[in-house]
């Protein structure tokens, strides 16, 4: 059997709890701090990718088609949750969580700072950076939450609640502010603010970390009598000699795929690695779908080797799997095709009354928030300022340029006469959606109408659905072929309301269900497969998107959005309909 490793443990962690700010040890609001800026950077980032791409020379872009500028997108949003498999596994094994942390962050502070230079090599470079930053910083995070609360779990859920809104408050700034420079002064202020802020959070986390104690520390091994007897009744299934060159090879032939089939269609053919055609498939076809049999072959050859119990709660964590690849698919149209749609085909010009209420809507929606969050950092100033005054102070200055960049923003959109809003703006809408309705799908879940799993990934594609239609029907008008309309700015409003009751249905729920079914020697493979499904997901969007001209200007923009409604309500049925059967495999989890 091979060695195992655990990250150096921290005794009961009851240090932890002796220096608290609202109820919570003053580590969870370095980790908040260090992930909010994680997220705007990441978020602000990607509100503006698709837009640079397709925008005129005259405007700065490079003046890709929408197919091209989805397919480079679809490929890097597929490989930063690809690459967080790789991360977990180094730092699990090799660094431990904290350094993982600090080489993710720095990778991303030198990603967005290339991109802010905005030539093509230092544009392709910086998404390679990121891709691999994100790799080592977004599992890692939560795995320090996690051996922070270990014997605590009674207050477990109120700090991945906590955290979760560092996560969408992140998104929401990042957005909100990266995309107003992007799209208002130029796309490398937006790209290099992004990196600035992850900077601040790079440096803030590194002078802080002596506040974890030994939590995240390089790993060390683990004994291999506690792996027999954690074993819940399974033999061992170690990976066999020809099973990981199985895995080599999948990995392999994706990567291959998800790096080479956008460089096809950006180099206009010249660069075609599957420049053949086997089994009437073309090579692209033919090298994923080979990948993908490989994979859910192998998956299926081990799944059978587990006592029967495991073997039907993996068999249920799969089926989720399945269906979160459509959910994502279709729900981060958001960056692409939706911001596509709100810069060309909707009315953002607002006058007289209606430019005024957005005004002080917009307004209310930067300050409340921003106000909220600097209350929490005062908080942790009067816990840990003493200790760690540098780490303090670098966190404080970040806070006192966003809040200038926020007034700087509000001010210049008083003072315009004719408002226009700006595209990436409505992306914001989810962040905001979230913070006001979770706690509401909370409550629903703690209660006695908390609905069985397949129900909820039901009603999430039910949204999901809905959401669609709103921008089906109101893109209804828009003839074939045209390039610009002026929709209303209430369709997109709807759609993200809606996206975002799905993803509150479907996105939490589905990593609780991985963690609750699967046993704790397991969760890191299965984690992985959920990442691989999201990462799917994430390039099924792209494909989507690629596609996205052809069919408006043969049958017209709103039908691309119909068939986005009926492959949700269709993933809704399936849910509902395997509900009996995955209820039984689940054996009494709910």
């Amino acid at each position: 059997m091979t060695d195992q490793t655990q990250q150096t443990p921290q005794g009961d962690n009851s240090d932890f709890f002796k220096n608290m700010v609202i109820g919570h040890p003053a580590g969870l609001f370095v980790l908040f701090f260090t992930e909010m800026w994680e997220r705007f950077s990441f978020y602000g980032m990607r509100a503006l990718l698709v837009m640079f791409f397709t925008s005129t020379l005259a405007d700065g872009g490079w003046e890709w088609s929408r197919e091209k500028a989805m397919a480079i997108f679809g490929s890097y949003v597929g490989l930063v949750y690809l690459s967080t498999m790789m991360g977990g596994y180094f730092a699990d094994k090799k660094i431990g969580y904290r350094w993982a942390v600090v080489v993710g962050a720095l990778l991303m502070t030198m990603g967005h700072g290339c991109m802010a230079l905005e030539t093509k090599f230092t544009i392709y470079l910086g998404l390679v950076l990121l891709v691999f930053g994100n790799g080592f910083f977004k599992p890692n995070m939560v795995s320090i939450i996690s051996e922070m609360y270990k014997n605590h779990p009674e207050k477990k859920d109120g700090a991945y609640t906590i955290f979760y809104m560092g996560v969408n408050s992140g998104a929401f700034f990042g957005i909100l502010l990266c995309g107003y420079l992007g799209e208002e002064v130029g796309w490398s202020w937006g790209f290099g603010l992004a990196g600035i802020f992850m900077f601040f959070g790079l440096l803030q986390f590194w002078l802080a970390q002596n506040i974890f104690g030994n939590i995240g520390l390089k790993p060390v091994k683990k004994d291999a009598a506690a792996t027999e007897l954690a074993l819940d009744g399974d033999k061992p299934n170690p990976f066999t000699n020809w099973q990981l060159v199985l895995i080599g090879t999948m990995i392999i032939l994706g990567l291959l795929w998800i790096i080479f089939e956008p460089a096809k269609i950006i180099s206009d053919g010249s660069v075609n690695l599957f420049d053949f055609n086997l089994l009437g498939l073309s090579g692209n076809n033919f090298t994923i779908l080979l990948a993908l049999s490989l994979f859910i072959g192998l998956l299926v050859y081990r799944v059978a080797k587990y006592s029967p119990v495991t073997r039907d709660r993996m068999i249920a964590v799969t089926f989720f799997a399945f269906l979160v690849i459509f959910f994502w698919a279709i729900f981060e149209q958001s960056p692409g095709t939706l911001t596509i749609f709100a810069r060309d085909y909707t009315n953002r010009v607002l006058e007289g009354g209606a430019g005024t209420t957005f005004k002080i809507v917009n307004a209310l929606m930067t300050v409340v928030p921003l106000g909220i969050i600097t209350w929490v950092l005062f908080k942790l100033f009067q816990q840990t300022f003493k200790k760690y005054a540098v780490a303090n102070i670098i966190l404080g200055t970040s806070f006192v340029i966003i809040w200038g960049i926020a007034f700087w923003m509000l001010k210049n959109q008083m003072a315009e006469v004719t408002l226009e809003v700006k595209a990436s703006w409505f992306s914001t809408l989810n962040s905001l959606f979230i913070i006001s309705l979770a706690p509401l799908f909370s409550k629903w879940w703690e209660s006695k109408y908390n609905p069985p799993a397949n129900v909820k990934y039901a009603i999430g594609m039910t949204f999901l659905a809905i959401g669609m239609a709103f921008v089906a029907f109101g893109a209804s008008g828009i003839e074939p072929g045209a390039k610009t309309a002026s929709v209303s700015m209430v369709w997109l409003i709807l759609v993200y309301l809606f996206h975002t009751m799905g993803e509150l249905c479907i996105s939490p729920v589905g990593l609780s269900y991985v963690s609750k079914l699967v046993p704790a020697r397991m969760i890191g493979i299965m984690f992985g497969i959920w990442y691989l499904a999201v990462a799917i997901g994430m390039k099924g969007a792209a494909k989507f998107g690629e596609n996205v001209d052809k069919i408006a200007d043969e049958k017209g923009i709103s039908y691309y959005f119909w068939m986005l409604t009926a492959i949700s309500l269709v993933v809704a049925f399936v849910a509902v309909v395997f509900m009996p059967f995955i209820r039984k495999k689940m054996h009494g989890v709910r």
